[in-house]
């Protein structure tokens, strides 16, 4: 190997290395079964995350993705149904420990999430198995017709998947990781010029 070749590798790397850092530091995550399970933040206008986090996402197969997305599904079909006690069921163990009871979970989504007390209409966005843990980010309408943007962060369990956490996505994050992530495309374009593939 080159000498070129051996500082561009390094250099890349670096440069993927700073994005990772940078963007899980910016992106408001919240750790799975975390007490702070309230929204922070609605937003308007959607930009996926898909490319900002590219980098970082892990290869997930289908059979996970379909029972994560079972297991959200059925927690809001629970609520539109007025069910708060099978809704509840879809909780993680930590999440039905905070709140105690079904009534004062459906209380709290009630009041803090009321798009997904009644949805008007729910698409499924990405899926991720990160270092953070999996997640599902979800397009939710509101009775209003708004839409919502929400990441939800699961956990297994002998008897499936379950909900440890949602958080409202950011739009200033989102945007922010989606220049970050342009910017480092460019950079690595830049160093493949200067001092060839490290690749090759």
């Amino acid at each position: 190997m080159s000498v070129k070749k051996s500082i561009a590798q390094t250099l890349v790397a670096s440069a993927i290395t700073f994005l990772a850092v940078h963007t899980f530091a910016g992106s408001n995550g919240m750790m799975a079964d975390s007490a702070q399970l309230f929204p922070s933040k609605t937003i308007s206008n959607h930009a996926s995350a898909s490319d900002a986090y590219s980098v970082l996402v892990l290869a997930v197969t289908a059979g996970p993705k379909e029972d994560v997305q079972a297991t959200i599904k059925g927690q809001f079909l629970a609520f539109l149904e007025g069910d708060v006690n099978r809704a509840f069921t879809y909780a993680s163990s930590s999440i039905r420990s905070m709140f105690g009871t079904a009534q004062n979970f459906g209380a709290m989504v009630q009041r803090s999430y009321p798009m997904v007390w009644r949805s008007a209409g729910v698409t499924f966005l990405e899926h991720r198995e990160t270092s953070l843990g999996r997640t599902q980010d979800v397009k939710i309408f509101d009775a209003a017709g708004t839409a919502h943007y929400l990441r939800y962060f699961v956990t297994q369990t002998p008897s499936g998947w379950k909900i440890s956490g949602v958080q409202f996505l950011n739009i200033t994050d989102i945007l922010q990781c989606l220049e970050q992530h342009k910017i480092l495309v460019q950079w690595c374009s830049a160093v493949t010029q200067w001092y060839g593939d490290p690749q090759e």
